[in-house]
């Protein structure tokens, strides 16, 4: 009865207000309306989940009214606010290109640095030509800036610094040989003059002496002639340090037999090839044995040398030994079909390892 009587006092002054006059003031009425059933859902409803499309239809006619009647949003201003924010910053995030020249593609720069360190000799411009022989266009300029930001020197120093590229190029007539010492139980310094075959990587042990005098070492210049016969012609290059223990002696019986004697230059990992085998011997058998004598270090030598010859698989080889690079024979493939038969060397020190037949 109570809302019976709200209601007819409502009406009655609404009616006297002249809201039931037709055209705008209809559409005034509708608005309350909608207002007041907005009340009724806002106290019913939860927090309503909107989509896109309804945010930037909101946030537009947010615009259109002055911010004190945005009460009428079921959001707050300040959500409105962020709405309006959000939407204007996204127009200004489409691509757009950088200003300048496009970056030079990743594969050109690779070309070039490749060009570049494998041909010391050549400058920007010699480059840039090779480039262009190749179908890539890109100037003399480009060329410079790419091996300026890659560190690499001008042609003139990279052909002074190429020490690395001549080796790797000789390496087929190349010998080189060095020395390292083994101390024995008894505190006894014992020095290993060792020479390697470059290309198969082949070693031989010269000699064993805990007093390597420059005759000793050019008497092991004339056993390597002869260990090595009639072979003595594949190889035109001889490669030493400047030690002094090193005679004219003992590069006359290499120049004899038409080798040239090079001298490393005096800076680490010049003679990198043997210095890597001294590190393989040590590494692999000396570090790991107590050695009692000079006998006993050349027996120990000799079965490494043979291990390391004949069985042994390098990286740069293929994973060969180099007596098979020597015999031009590649890695076998071998259906895994019988047992595996273990030979042990040095009291299981070195291990080889072959299928049963």
């Amino acid at each position: 009865m109570r809302w019976s009587w709200i209601y007819l006092v409502a009406r009655r002054l609404l009616e006297l207000a002249g809201l039931r006059m037709l055209g705008g003031a209809a559409k005034d009425v509708e608005l309350l309306v909608l207002r007041h059933q907005l009340a009724v859902l806002r106290r019913q409803v939860g927090r309503p989940e909107l989509e896109p499309e309804d945010r930037v239809l909101l946030a537009a006619l947010s615009r259109l009214l002055p911010k004190e009647r945005w009460g009428s949003f079921f959001v707050t201003p300040a959500t409105l606010l962020r709405w309006h924010r959000e939407l204007v910053a996204d127009t200004w995030t489409f691509p757009h290109k950088k200003p300048g020249r496009p970056p030079i593609p990743q594969e050109t720069q690779e070309l070039i640095l490749r060009l570049a360190r494998e041909n010391p000799l050549w400058g920007h411009r010699r480059v840039q030509g090779e480039l262009a022989r190749l179908g890539v266009a890109v100037s003399a300029a480009t060329v410079r800036a790419v091996l300026r930001r890659a560190k690499v020197p001008p042609a003139p120093q990279r052909a002074r610094d190429s020490w690395a590229s001549f080796l790797h190029v000789q390496a087929s007539g190349l010998l080189a040989c060095d020395f390292f010492h083994v101390d024995t139980a008894f505190c006894r310094r014992l020095y290993v003059l060792f020479v390697m075959e470059v290309e198969t990587r082949r070693v031989h042990i010269l000699g064993i002496t805990t007093h390597p005098n420059r005759d000793w070492v050019a008497q092991q210049a004339r056993n390597l002639m002869m260990d090595l016969g009639d072979r003595v012609d594949r190889f035109r290059f001889f490669l030493r340090d400047r030690d002094g223990k090193f005679s004219d002696s003992f590069d006359a019986v290499l120049g004899g037999a038409g080798v040239q004697v090079l001298l490393s230059p005096p800076r680490s990992k010049a003679n990198a090839f043997a210095e890597r085998w001294v590190g393989s011997v040590r590494r692999e058998c000396t570090d790991r044995m107590v050695i009692l004598n000079e006998r006993h270090l050349r027996t120990v030598l000799d079965t490494y040398a043979d291990h390391y010859n004949r069985h042994r698989p390098h990286q740069s080889l293929q994973q060969r030994p180099p007596q098979a690079v020597e015999a031009g024979e590649l890695v076998p493939v071998i259906p895994l079909a019988g047992r595996i038969r273990r030979t042990r060397h040095l009291g299981g020190l070195i291990n080889e390892y072959q299928q049963s037949a």
